[in-house]
């Protein structure tokens, strides 16, 4: 069973950064981080989860318009991570984030096409 654990929210005034991570576990998750399409999803109170950033296998990247210019999604494969450096906060980033992974996503932001998520790390962005 393959579990991501997401940290590093916080909260922070508008025009801060945070980096966030996910971390996979047990011992399929080099093969998981390294063969599997992993993203980053938020989800606000009474909104849709709506896709931020995608990384492919081989390590192309999407993202939504709304972050463009601002996160950028990385991971390591030898530390089994997810990153998410995320610059130039606005107050409509705050959300709760959600790592996911999936091995035929193709990158879709359609949250129901990834089998794998974590629980959740909280971004709140004061203005």
């Amino acid at each position: 069973q393959v579990q991501l654990v997401e940290s590093g929210g916080g909260s922070v005034q508008a025009g801060g950064s945070l980096r966030l991570s996910c971390a996979a576990s047990p011992s399929a998750s080099r093969y998981i981080v390294s063969n599997y399409y992993m993203a980053w999803f938020r989800q606000a109170p009474g909104k849709e989860r709506e896709g931020v950033a995608c990384i492919t296998s081989g390590g192309g990247v999407v993202y939504a318009d709304s972050v463009k210019g601002r996160f950028t999604i990385s991971k390591d494969n030898a530390k089994t991570t997810l990153y998410l450096q995320m610059n130039s906060l606005k107050p409509e980033d705050t959300a709760m984030y959600y790592c996911a992974a999936d091995r035929r996503a193709w990158c879709t932001f359609e949250w129901r096409a990834y089998d794998y998520w974590g629980q959740g790390t909280q971004v709140t962005v004061s203005s």
